[in-house]
């Protein structure tokens, strides 16, 4: 389909961001079948959300409250343990992300080196190893690509085709992709408002 550079704009993108991630959402909507209105406008819209309309493709792992760290992660439930951590995001990661989603334990490094980047996070050794089998790009290698523009639309745009959220789209069914991005459908109130306006720029706009 064609994305022009005013209606990605209209969907809520600055002009700077829109010009840098434009030919990347043209070159994800040919390769992983992001080529209807719909299909499109659910992307940028879950996208949007996901990275601060574009602009925060790593995840932020510096807090200031152990309060909400304790709340947020399992392994430092514990509010006395929890404050060692804070101000210390690689040290945080490494225990919080300790031997999930294909990572090693904490001695690794895994938590950091293989963090949340992308669009759509890409978080975990085995996920990193997955993405970079599915789109060729050595995501598991060099990690840091995930959290550039190219790198970063084209792991959400295979992770978008992978986990079956361009049939969903074709249904409007919104809710049922943020529980697949995000399964405690942390700010759906926001992503639906970004994929309407998403939808609303992609068939209005020329």
């Amino acid at each position: 389909m064609t994305l022009t550079l005013t209606q990605l704009i209209a969907a809520g993108i600055t002009p700077t961001v829109a010009r840098v991630f434009l030919p990347h959402l043209l070159t994800a909507a040919d390769r992983f079948g992001i080529n209807t209105p719909r299909r499109m406008a659910a992307f940028i819209g879950e996208c949007s959300h996901e990275s601060s309309a574009f602009t925060r493709l790593e995840e932020n792992l510096y807090y200031s409250d152990p309060t909400r760290i304790a709340k947020m992660f399992s392994a430092l439930r514990q509010v006395e343990k929890a404050r060692a951590y804070v101000g210390q995001p690689k040290a945080m990661a490494n225990i919080v992300y300790a031997n999930r989603n294909g990572n090693g334990g904490i001695e690794s490094g895994d938590g950091w080196t293989y963090r949340g980047r992308g669009l759509i996070q890409l978080t975990g050794r085995g996920n990193y190893r997955a993405a970079e089998k599915g789109t060729g790009l050595p995501f598991e290698a060099k990690p840091d690509i995930a959290a550039q523009a190219e790198g970063g639309t084209v792991a959400s745009g295979w992770y978008w085709q992978t986990n079956g959220l361009n049939a969903l789209a074709d249904g409007w069914q919104i809710d049922t992709i943020t529980s697949r991005i995000n399964p405690a459908m942390v700010g759906r109130a926001d992503r639906v408002e970004r994929c309407n306006r998403a939808l609303d720029a992609l068939l209005t706009v020329a």
